[in-house]
Order: C-alpha cells, then structure tokens, then sequence
C-alpha cells in the first residue's frame, strides 16, 4: 500500500514537471521595449535601431526580444534619456548631445564640433578611455551607454539665406544641436533643438531660417531640399556623431551573463554598420539632390570656417572648467585628439589628397553647377 502511494506520488511530481517545462521556458522570454528618439523606420537611425533590436533578438534565439518605439509612440523623442533611467523602458536608441541638461560633459560622447572623426571616435571610445567615462557618468542615473551607430561627417545644414559671411550668421534662427548650437550662439545666431520629425515644417514656415539634419542619405528623406534653397558644407559642428544604445542598469544586470555579451556584441556590430551604410548611401543621395532636384550646394566661406573654429575652441574649453568630471573628459578627448591628428594627416588626409588632388577643391563649384 505504502508503495503504491509512493508510486503515485512520484508519478504526480513528475506529471507536475513536465507541466511545470513549458512554464519555466515561457518565463526564459525576456521582453525589452526599445524607446528612439527617431521617426518610426527613419533610414539609417531609425533602422539603425531596427537592426539592432532584430540582431539582440536573433543572436539569442528569442530569449531576449526587443521591440522598438519610434519617437512619441511611447514617450518624446527628447523624454528618451528619462524614460530607460526610470524604468519605462529596458533600452533607449539616440545621442548623447542630446542631454547635455543632464549633464554638459555628455556631449563629449557624441561630437564635438572641429573634433575626431568616426573613426578617431570608436578609437576614443573602445581603446582611449572614452567608453569608461562615459559609463562613469551615466551610472549616476542607472543606464549604461553603448556606442551604436555613427554617422560620419555630417552636411553643414540646409539655408533659406546664403552665408557669404560671419555677418550673415547673426540673428540666423538655426535647428541646430549640442555644442553646434553654442557655437552658433556665440557667432550671434540663434540655435533651435526641435526633433528630426519637426524639421521641415519649421523650415518651410519660416519659424527656422536653417537646419542641420545629417547628410544627403537622410536630408533626401526628408525633403528638406523642398523647404530651402542652399545646402553648405562641411558639417563641422559634426564631424563624426556617435549614436548610442541606453539599458537601463538594472534590467542588464537582471540579464545571465551570455545575454550581456549579446547586448554588448550587437551594439558594436550596430556600431560599424551604420557607418558603412551611411557611406554607401550618402553618395547616390547627394548625386539625386544636385542632378534631379538642382540643389545649390556651397562651401562655408574661409573666414566663416575659421571664425566657427575659434568660438568651438572657446566654447569646449568653457565647458572644461565647470565641473571636475567635465575638466577630466576634456583632458581625455582632447589628448586622444592630438595623438590621432599626428597619425590622421600622414594617414588618411595624406592619402586622400594624394589620390585626388585639386579635385576637392573643385566640388564647391560643381555644386553650384549641379
């Protein structure tokens, strides 16, 4: 009798553990919400973030499944930061310029106008020191930050006036973000931060006489060229903008130890993709805007450049000097800047005015023909 009850006891706890398999495995399926600070689907940031909530969810087979929001599905695109740190959501996609409210020294970790290039960046940031910084300085809000995507050298803006001189830039009303916009500021113009999905309204009212978005890829997209007349360049207030991955801390840590390494692993695959594809698309889309639709593309003057590179000066030395954090930033940036400029200009510059001699300095005019 004892046996036979023994025997049905077992049955049932085994019974009950099979039932039990489907529960624990169900409970494996972690579920992340994504928030951007991007249009819905926007190419190249707003798929940059696509790509990477499907790589997260691909490279560990379903167990950690992101999903993403676009900005305002869930929460503003500038309410991104806030959400991830409270809990909101797991994981944010945007750049870090953009919560210099926060913190001024946060920009640093996006682009710094006369800065290092994409590659100085992710240089910077995995082997000079940068990437810990920056996770110093997010840690006293709960998030860790992740470099993932880079835009490259970005266009100076779209004009509704020509900039024949600094002159010109005083009361200019410009959407234009971060230490770009102080800069801005300083030359006498007015910077405006509006989200990319509020751009070309404001341009084509006349609430903004100017706008930078990225480059002719996502300016194309846009439509901007149907709402101003001028498209200048170079984009020096963004020579190379890292985009960044936010988790929340405590949803991380919560993660085993094979999923971190695939949040980890996927941002920088996110990371260097973004860039290569930005480099692949920027060209058709420049092409598209001066043969189809006759864009008058134009080179800030010299004395304009020159100007906006001494006020830069200023202002990122300004920054430096308002609190500890921000001075040691400063240092380590800067540093690492001097030491790639020395490898850059016999490496890369060299090169490419080697391979094609006058011809850069002849583009201006082929924009204006265009």
């Amino acid at each position: 009798m004892y046996r036979r009850d023994f025997i049905k006891k077992a049955g049932a706890l085994a019974l009950g553990g099979a039932a039990a398999a489907p529960a624990v495995h169900a409970r494996s399926h972690i579920r992340w919400k994504m928030v951007t600070t991007w249009p819905k689907n926007f190419p190249g940031l707003g798929t940059g973030a696509n790509h990477l909530a499907r790589l997260i969810t691909e490279m560990s087979g379903g167990r950690l499944r992101v999903k993403v929001y676009g900005a305002k599905e869930i929460v503003p695109a500038f309410e991104v930061f806030d959400a991830v740190s409270r809990g909101t959501a797991e994981m944010g996609h945007g750049s870090a310029y953009y919560w210099k409210g926060k913190s001024e020294a946060a920009q640093f970790f996006s682009t710094v106008p006369f800065g290092m290039t994409a590659q100085e960046m992710n240089a910077w940031l995995y082997y000079g020191g940068g990437l810990e910084l920056w996770r110093e300085l997010y840690a006293h809000f709960g998030l860790i930050p992740f470099p993932a995507g880079n835009s490259g050298v970005q266009m100076g803006g779209w004009f509704n006036k020509e900039i024949n001189s600094v002159e010109d830039l005083n009361g200019l009303k410009m959407r234009i973000p971060g230490l770009g916009g102080e800069v801005l500021r300083r030359a006498g113009g007015t910077p405006v931060n509006l989200p990319g999905g509020e751009l070309f309204t404001a341009l084509e009212s006349g609430a903004i006489d100017a706008t930078e978005w990225v480059g002719p890829y996502n300016d194309l997209a846009f439509g901007l060229y149907k709402a101003a007349k001028f498209y200048y360049y170079p984009g020096f207030h963004e020579p190379g903008t890292t985009m960044e991955a936010i988790v929340n801390r405590q949803a991380f840590e919560a993660l085993p130890k094979d999923l971190r390494a695939i949040v980890s692993a996927a941002c920088q695959v996110v990371n260097q993709d973004m860039l290569a594809e930005y480099n692949a698309r920027n060209p058709g889309a420049l092409q598209t805007l001066l043969r189809k639709h006759k864009v008058d593309m134009r080179r800030y003057p010299d004395d304009v450049l020159a100007r906006l590179r001494q006020l830069s000066a200023e202002v990122v030395a300004e920054i430096a000097r308002k609190d500890d954090f921000s001075g040691k930033t400063y240092a380590s940036y800067q540093k690492f800047l001097e030491q790639a400029r020395t490898w850059t200009d016999i490496s890369e510059f060299a090169y490419l005015k080697a391979r094609d001699g006058h011809r850069a300095q002849r583009t201006g005019d082929a924009g204006r023909e265009g």
